[in-house]
């Protein structure tokens, strides 16, 4: 069994969750609240950012990409049509292009700041960064959010999935981010049918039951994040 090291509202830790039930993985969540800077975590990932995964017998393997290839590297190929990167090299490189794009500067630009500034202040001191949402913040990321969802529009409309016929961890990406936002309320689905029906499709797959589940206390989802036909 693994252990994962998460935070529930975590964009990156959910791409790790939805990767783990895509391959059928038993997994063991601990919650970490990366802004406490605990030294037992740090002691794992000195960068002190969430995810983790531990694994029986391997030292702390940090951070979304890095987990994704290890679980590649070590389940892949057993997971014959349910493996998440494709065998052909062009493929792998559009996989790894968009898993970056998401993991990186969707994160950067859109779903790190709402994340923050709405979740994770709440819960943090003021030494720790906490205090009011900024409004300058959530209003850019949130136009932000209107670029990245055209694009995986464009992207829904030639393919069948964001990089190819099948689904892969650039959807896996994609999904987790919009999925931590989406909570809140904040992606414009009524903008673009492709990228909302792409959406609708991944978030009925059985990996994603788990994350809608959740549910943070004082800040009730949106309308849209459990309703799979919305």
């Amino acid at each position: 069994m693994f252990t994962l090291f998460h935070h529930p509202f975590c964009p990156h830790s959910r791409f790790v969750r939805l990767v783990l039930g895509e391959l059928g993985v038993e997994l063991n969540l601990v919650e970490e609240r990366t802004w406490e800077r605990r030294e037992a975590f740090l002691a794992l990932n000195p960068a002190g950012a969430t995810p983790v995964l531990i694994a029986e017998g391997q030292p702390a393997i940090p951070g979304a990409g890095i987990i994704a290839e290890y679980l590649d590297e070590t389940l892949g190929a057993e997971a014959a049509d349910r493996r998440l990167l494709p065998q052909a090299m062009a493929e792998r490189i559009e996989v790894r292009r968009l898993m970056a794009w998401f993991n990186e500067k969707f994160f950067e630009e859109a779903s790190n700041p709402l994340v923050t500034e709405r979740i994770y202040k709440r819960f943090m001191s003021e030494q720790e960064g906490g205090g009011p949402p900024s409004a300058d913040v959530m209003r850019a990321a949130k136009v932000n959010v209107r670029y990245h969802l055209a694009y995986i529009g464009w992207l829904a409309r030639t393919r069948n999935y964001l990089a190819g016929d099948r689904i892969t961890f650039a959807d896996l990406a994609a999904a987790a981010h919009l999925s931590a936002i989406d909570y809140l309320g904040d992606v414009p689905w009524s903008e673009d049918d492709a990228a909302k029906a792409w959406y609708a499709r991944v978030k009925s797959r059985p990996s994603f039951r788990p994350l809608l589940s959740e549910w943070l206390a004082g800040v009730p989802a949106s309308r849209t994040y459990v309703d799979l036909d919305f």
